[in-house]
């Protein structure tokens, strides 16, 4: 970026192309009409804006070492706006605003284990993480992909499964949750291969996205293998509507998602997410 922008006012972004994930999942590329937003750290998020229909965060699923203005976006049919940006077709114009938030702050784990733990569309925020990881492969250790979905149909970025899965230097766990018809791989919750998982608890750092309560079970089953919830590190979810705490909409007790989150060490957010409702 060459210059400081207004945080609240959405720069133009076209989609260039668009990509079908799953039933109700799409990956927009999209390029900056003018001057782009300021690059991206992996975990962080935008406001993504419909003109006409409204704006929502997204996290960012795109590759952090490519920093030329281009935004990927993994979006999920899921309300209004979110039914309209995955409907969005190349040429259309939409707003973005950021990058807001904290990353998953990679560079702390260097000469670290990795366990990437992914829920769902939870893999949408964790895959700038793999590609990080990958593009610097010496500067890390082991590192684990452990991802679940209900179906083996709703996996984002299959492809790109099938060729992590291939890698020597990489170990992926793939899940589903019941049994399918042409399905040969494993099957149960994300928390089950975890379970069996070896790992070194010492020199660890886990990344963990999904819904909150896989989340919660996962980090609960890495702190019985004895890690520490400093290492864990996970990305909450709320309502969230300036981006740039502001507006409070995305309060979880003491802290503002947007600004505070979305990832935060399972430290802070254990006793908050022990709240029910909160």
């Amino acid at each position: 970026m060459t210059g400081d922008l207004e945080p609240m006012l959405p720069v133009p972004y076209r989609v260039a192309e668009r990509t079908v994930e799953t039933a109700d999942s799409v990956t927009l590329r999209m390029t900056p009409v003018g001057e782009p937003l300021r690059s991206f750290l992996p975990g962080q998020f935008t406001m993504l804006c419909v003109p006409g229909v409204g704006e929502i965060a997204i996290s960012i699923s795109g590759d952090p070492s490519i920093g030329d203005g281009v935004l990927v976006q993994t979006i999920r049919d899921v309300g209004a706006v979110s039914r309209a940006l995955h409907r969005a077709r190349p040429g259309q114009v939409l707003g973005a605003r950021g990058p807001f938030g904290t990353s998953w702050d990679l560079e702390s784990a260097e000469c670290r284990d990795l366990l990437i733990v992914a829920g769902g569309v939870g893999l949408a925020p964790l895959r700038p993480v793999l590609l990080g990881a990958l593009a610097r492969r010496a500067a890390f250790g082991r590192i684990v992909l452990v991802a679940g979905a209900r179906a083996p149909e709703e996996f984002l970025f299959r492809d790109q499964l099938a060729r992590w899965s291939a890698m020597a230097d990489l170990e992926v766990a793939i899940t589903v949750d019941r049994p399918a018809r042409g399905w040969s791989g494993l099957v149960g919750f994300v928390t089950e291969p975890l379970a069996r998982l070896a790992l070194d608890p010492d020199r660890t750092t886990a990344f963990v996205c999904g819904p909150e309560t896989m989340m919660r079970l996962s980090a609960n089953v890495l702190l019985a293998k004895g890690m520490s919830a400093h290492d864990i590190r996970v990305s909450l979810e709320r309502d969230m509507k300036c981006g740039i705490g502001l507006c409070g909409h995305c309060q979880l007790g003491p802290l503002l998602i947007c600004r505070d989150g979305p990832v935060l060490d399972y430290a802070r957010t254990q006793p908050l997410l022990a709240v029910s409702e909160l």
